[in-house]
């Protein structure tokens, strides 16, 4: 399939895990792909991987709970592809999460960690929205996850608070022609994944789900292409779970 042929497209935390396969899935379907990460070296060798294999693709190191990164990168697209027409907004402070309390969490790591997890998704937002409507609109994905359902502490609140702003931001870009959504993936087999979740309770959580698997990166993949193409065209403010069924919502 072609569906993203001549547009360009930003994935961020795409050096690894389900930004790494969102990456090399726009590029396969003819998408000019910007590897937006911290990871310069890992997110350098996923952009050779993906010219390697014929598609086209730039690394560019970007901080997203710095705004004026947020900028540079949205410059970096424009300067580089003529335009910004997509953006998945996937990084976030995972593998290496401190486990802990909303009552007992450091104050600034709290901070930092929203910092990146939800303010993240804004800041790119904000620094992409106006040259995406100057191109005459394009689609956003914010990365969720079905953690917004369950107890999970403040990573369970950031990600209530990127459907939140999933949702109002559906509203105020709207009449710029941009569509904004998201996907709230149920427990994935990850790198990360393995390194934050004990394996008993991640044994624990695959019993829970009617399908009885975890997750890939690449089961998120095809809500992910959907989301951002002309086949969702009249979806917007939408949380999509991929999980297994693993959480039933009304």
């Amino acid at each position: 399939m072609t569906r993203f042929t001549g547009r360009s497209a930003i994935v961020t935390g795409a050096a690894r895990g389900i930004g790494a396969a969102y990456a090399r899935a726009l590029a396969a379907e003819g998408a000019k792909v910007v590897v937006a990460d911290l990871n310069a070296e890992a997110g350098e060798e996923v952009a050779k991987e993906i010219t390697a294999a014929g598609g086209t693709a730039v690394f560019h190191r970007v901080d997203v709970s710095d705004p004026e990164s947020a900028t540079a990168l949205a410059e970096f697209t424009v300067a580089e592809f003529g335009g910004i027409d997509h953006l998945v907004n996937n990084a976030a402070i995972y593998g290496d999460m401190k486990i802990d309390l909303l009552l007992t969490v450091p104050w600034d790591y709290y901070k930092k960690f929203m910092g990146v997890n939800l303010d993240g998704a804004l800041n790119v937002t904000r620094a992409v929205w106006q040259p995406m409507a100057a191109s005459g609109g394009g689609s956003i994905v914010n990365q969720s996850s079905t953690a917004a359902w369950v107890y999970s502490g403040f990573y369970g609140l950031a990600k209530v608070g990127i459907n939140g702003l999933t949702q109002q931001l559906a509203y105020e870009l709207g009449g710029s022609k941009i569509r904004i959504n998201a996907i709230a993936p149920g427990p994935t087999d990850t790198e990360a994944t393995r390194t934050v979740t004990p394996g008993s309770i991640v044994k624990d959580m695959v019993n829970r789900i009617p399908l009885k698997r975890m997750g890939t990166p690449d089961d998120m993949v095809g809500a992910c292409l959907y989301l951002l193409s002309d086949d969702a065209a009249w979806v917007t403010g939408h949380i999509l779970n991929v999980d297994g069924g693993q959480v039933f919502r009304a």
